[in-house]
């Protein structure tokens, strides 16, 4: 459970993605991995058509105009197709959209039409052409086929069909090149088409396998935190059911009791009822010390919560140190520095590794008077360096509020920046030398706890 409410942003963090959001060129950044992927994926394959364009432009410039420009209309329809197929093929395998079945089937047809009129310029090409000639046209035959194949596997369900289209690519170079060329340059086109078609097929095939696993990937990663939320709140009923269980059986019983009594007018009635008046006001604070996460804020459980949340949000987390031994305030102050530290990483940034170290430091022979410091730094990846810079270290509303319970006990706070798309938060509580002494920290039971942490 958070202790602050879900409305509370911890502002530094709120501050710097309100920054960020404001500046179109930090997009990027902005994006999680799955959109990271999708994003490069989707940039990728828009620049085949384009590619397909200028290479086969480049290809017919040393055929004629009257001849180059039959070739050059049906290129230009093929490339429009490709980008409208690929950006709505990618839709379809990100499951926002149906299957663009009519835009697949014209962009293949497309593709076959601009091969077939590519093969007749060069039936049509004047008796002992120049090999340019035979070159340009040639190359963008093979460059129909080969698109076609590469972009159009966006849009097939299975493999199968994939490596039906490539063997239906392949037989379209061999027929032209038996059709018009000497066997052995027959064959070459007939190996440059299956190489070109087969090679943009698997490349295409191997992309979508990756974002699919991706999406996948992230959609786990974001179950896993479901679950871990939800374990929350069934913890959470648990110790509702704890606390308000024996209660109100006891308050049922107990104003049975003075029913009865109350019937036969005796006065232990009025004690019955006001014991029932006690037991239901101590559930009430009860109650709300679970609401308000009192119950059980040792730091302990704190720092294992700590870890197994953002463990399960797919974020690596090292703790160090052991509460062990802490006077009682300082554990609870603590505490809820864990719980809002851990609230902003999961709300804010893109987080990867998040480090969590309790330490002890003692007052030293010549710090007289001067108590020893329970130190608690909690440092995170994943925050954009402009971010990061801009935050500031005055916060909002959830650091104003770790810092309002850290002056209960004469602690201080620091949040700001630590190098570069980093962040860090330090959180610094006296211990009364008394109460060090008594608990022995750092020593044996410490080393213990360290390992159960571990």
């Amino acid at each position: 459970m958070t202790g602050t409410g879900d409305h509370e942003d911890a502002a530094t963090y709120g501050a710097t993605a309100q920054a960020a959001i404001r500046r179109p060129g930090r997009w990027w950044g902005r994006k999680g991995t799955a959109a990271k992927v999708e994003s490069y994926t989707r940039i990728s394959f828009h620049l085949f058509p384009v590619a397909q364009l200028v290479t086969a432009l480049l290809s017919l410039t040393p055929v004629p105009a009257r001849s180059a420009l039959p070739v050059a209309g049906a290129l230009l329809v093929h490339v429009a197709l490709g980008l409208r197929l690929t950006g709505q093929a990618l839709d379809w395998v990100a499951g926002r959209r149906a299957r663009p079945r009519r835009l697949l089937y014209a962009y293949m047809a497309c593709g076959f039409a601009g091969a077939a009129i590519a093969a007749l310029v060069l039936v049509k090409l004047p008796d002992d052409p120049p090999a340019t000639y035979y070159t340009a046209c040639v190359g963008t035959y093979v460059l129909f086929l080969a698109f076609s194949c590469g972009l159009g596997v966006l849009a097939l369900r299975t493999h199968r069909q994939s490596l039906v289209a490539v063997a239906v690519a392949t037989f379209g170079g061999w027929l032209l090149g038996s059709a018009l060329l000497p066997a052995p340059a027959a064959a070459a086109l007939a190996l440059s088409t299956l190489l070109s078609a087969g090679g943009l097929t698997l490349a295409s095939r191997f992309s979508i396998w990756l974002l699919q696993a991706v999406y996948e990937l992230d959609e786990a990663r974001h179950t896993r935190a479901r679950l871990a939320v939800a374990e929350e709140r069934l913890r959470f009923g648990r110790d509702l059911h704890d606390v308000l269980g024996r209660n109100l059986s006891v308050i049922a019983l107990k104003s049975e009791l003075a029913v009865q009594l109350a019937r036969r007018e005796r006065p232990e009635a009025v004690e019955q009822m006001a014991e029932v008046q006690r037991i239901a006001q101590e559930s009430q604070r009860e109650v709300r010390e679970v609401v308000r996460g009192y119950r059980e804020a040792d730091l302990y459980t704190e720092l294992l919560g700590a870890r197994g949340v953002l463990s399960a949000a797919g974020i690596t987390c090292t703790v160090t140190g052991t509460p062990t031994g802490l006077p009682r305030p300082v554990q609870a102050a603590l505490a809820w520095v864990v719980r809002e530290a851990v609230t902003n990483v999961l709300r804010h940034g893109n987080a990867a590794h998040c480090r969590i170290a309790l330490t002890v430091v003692p007052a030293g022979p010549r710090a007289e008077g001067r108590p020893a410091v329970a130190e608690l730094t909690v440092e995170n990846d994943g925050v954009p360096s402009e971010s990061a810079g801009s935050s500031g270290s005055t916060g909002g509303h959830g650091l104003a509020g770790l810092r309002e319970r850290l002056a209960a006990e004469q602690g201080t706070l620091e949040a700001g920046p630590a190098g570069k798309s980093a962040f860090r938060l330090v959180a610094r509580v006296p211990v009364p030398a008394d109460e060090v002494a008594e608990s022995g920290v750092p020593g044996e039971t410490a080393e213990r706890a360290r390992q159960e942490l571990e």
